[in-house]
Order: structure tokens, then sequence, then C-alpha cells
């Protein structure tokens, strides 16, 4: 396993990392022994960073996550979770409400401290909550050794653009904008670099978009991008290769990107997929499956408040561009 410097946390961090969305049930049912074994079996493969939520499984996530990481010593992983979304159309970043949210993740998870604590979907709230209330509240818990880092999440990469030349945050985590079907992340990089901002990136299969089953219901992307995105992952089993293994390969590759999280419950999953990192890509196969997703390069989705989708327009066939 390789690792990459976090921005200026001073952090390494395996570029494969861990997420534990699956662990909350959130994608299919789980077994919570099964789901330990993942854990451990994810540490065993050189990953060393773990993310979570309690929103992920309604707590759930946490709660199992934490029955795996008592059995490991402290030292051995870095760990964040986040706060001020709970719910599907649940928020709350005010300071007394994130002091308390730590205190339970703090808990359900058995450690004392969060190497990063991560604002959650903070697109869907106006600025000046994160900037009044939930930046002074992670500023606080740092005083108090509760949290090492904090950061902010979200989806619209114009959130980063207006938010982070405001505050003093040591990390961000996005997701779906560092993978085969959308590079725009990359976009993001020179304000990252110039304010020496960690990066995480999550979700190198765009929540299931880069797959030849049928896309959740609950997927917001248009019907254009979900047909070609399926097409390129019937190309790849086609050439008797798995979309997820040149989707993994292709967004840990890229040195500016610290991190990429996968999420999954099961032992061997994350055991491929940690393999995965250190196998030489087919660049002919990526070619292709490049070719194949360029008429929707970058093609992504509303999420939150209008101001952070303002450079966004109608695509065909639903979502947007």
């Amino acid at each position: 396993m390789k690792y990459r410097k976090l921005g200026n946390t001073g952090l390494d961090v395996s570029v494969l990392s861990f997420g534990a969305s699956s662990l909350g049930s959130v994608f299919r049912e789980s077994e919570d022994s099964q789901s330990i074994r993942t854990v451990h079996a994810a540490i065993d493969a050189g990953i060393n960073y773990i993310d979570v939520s309690p929103y992920y499984g309604l707590t759930k996530a946490e709660t199992v996550l934490g029955k795996a990481i008592q059995e490991l010593p402290r030292d051995k992983f870095l760990l964040s979770s986040k706060a001020g979304r709970y719910g599907e159309a649940v928020f709350d970043f005010s300071a007394k409400r994130i002091f308390s949210s730590v205190e339970e993740s703090l808990k359900r998870l058995n450690t004392d401290y969060l190497d990063i604590l991560f604002m959650h979907d903070i697109e869907f709230v106006p600025a000046s909550i994160i900037l009044e209330e939930a930046v002074p509240a992670m500023d606080k818990l740092k005083e108090q050794g509760k949290i090492r880092f904090s950061g902010i999440s979200g989806l619209p990469l114009q959130l980063f653009d207006t938010l982070l030349p405001q505050i003093n945050v040591d990390a961000i985590l996005s997701y779906c904008h560092y993978s085969l079907n959308d590079t725009s992340l990359i976009e993001l990089l020179p304000l990252l670099k110039s304010k020496g901002t960690g990066l995480v990136n999550a979700s190198p299969l765009s929540m299931g978009l880069l797959s030849t089953r049928e896309t959740a219901a609950w997927h917001p992307a248009g019907s254009r991008l979900k047909e070609v995105c399926k097409q390129a992952a019937g190309h790849c089993t086609a050439r008797g290769v798995d979309i997820a293994k040149l989707a993994v390969q292709y967004s840990t590759s890229h040195e500016q990107i610290p991190t990429t999280l996968v999420s999954t419950a099961t032992p061997a999953n994350i055991i491929n997929n940690a393999a995965w990192t250190e196998e030489a890509m087919d660049t002919v196969l990526l070619k292709e499956v490049l070719d194949i997703l360029k008429p929707v390069h970058n093609e992504t989705w509303i999420s939150g408040r209008p101001e952070y989708n303002e450079r966004l327009e109608p695509a065909k066939g639903g979502g947007t561009v």
C-alpha cells in the first residue's frame, strides 16, 4: 500500500481508505460480524484511514465500527467522522449540536478523539451557519483535544470555491468528482495546494453508476449518465475485467489526490480493492472506457442550495452537467 501526505496535517494516509457507510446497511443489509471482519481485513491490507458518519445507517455504521476498532490499537488507524447531517433532510450545524454530536460519536466509536471531523453535506444550509457556528465549534473541539483536524464535505465543487477562501479548515471530503466519468475535482487542486488543505476523494464508482447492475432508485444522476456508465461497465465485463478494478486503480493513481474512500462490508472485497492498487493499470482498456464515457465526462447533478449549483445546466436525459 502506498501512502501520501494529507495537506499540511502531517498525516500519512493510505491511497485507498475505508468508507464505513456500508457497515450501516446503507447499500444492502449487512451482518455485524462480517462487517467487523471487513474492518480488520482493511487494516491488515495496509489501509490506515477510516471514515464514518452518524448519518450512515442512522448511527448503525458508527456503532458497528466502534465494535471493530475497539479490538485494534488506536495508533493503527486514522479515524474521521462527521457532524451536521442526521437524516435524509435533518441538518443541524449549530455549535451546541456539533458538541453533543461529537460526544455521541466518540462513545459509539469507543475512542477518545477523532483525527478529523467533517461537517457533513454543508451545501444544504446557508453559509452563515458554517461560518458563524460550525467552524468556531470545530476550533473549540481542537482546543479540547476531541478532534485533531477539521474539515467540510459536500457534493458541489462550487461549495469549496466559495467557502475555502473564507475559512481555515484542514481538509475537505469530495465525492463523485474524481472517477472514470468525472475528473472535475482536478480544477480544485490549485486552491487546495495554495491553502495546504488536505483532500479526501470518495466514491470511485460514482455511487454505483460504474456498474453493470441497475443504479439504485435514489441515485440522482440523469438517465443518459446512468446509461453511458452502464455501457462502460459492460465493455469491461466483455473484456473479462470488473470495472471496479479499473475505477479504483484510476482514482488512486493521481499523485495529488492523497486518498480515495471505498465502502464495502465484505472482507474479500476490501482485500481485492487494496490489491488492485498495487497492480499495473490496463492502459488500453482505460482508453477504451474513457472514450465510451466521453459524452458524459464531468456530468453531475444538483445538490443543496442554488448558490452552490449556479454553474450547472440541464443535461439531456435529466440530471445536470
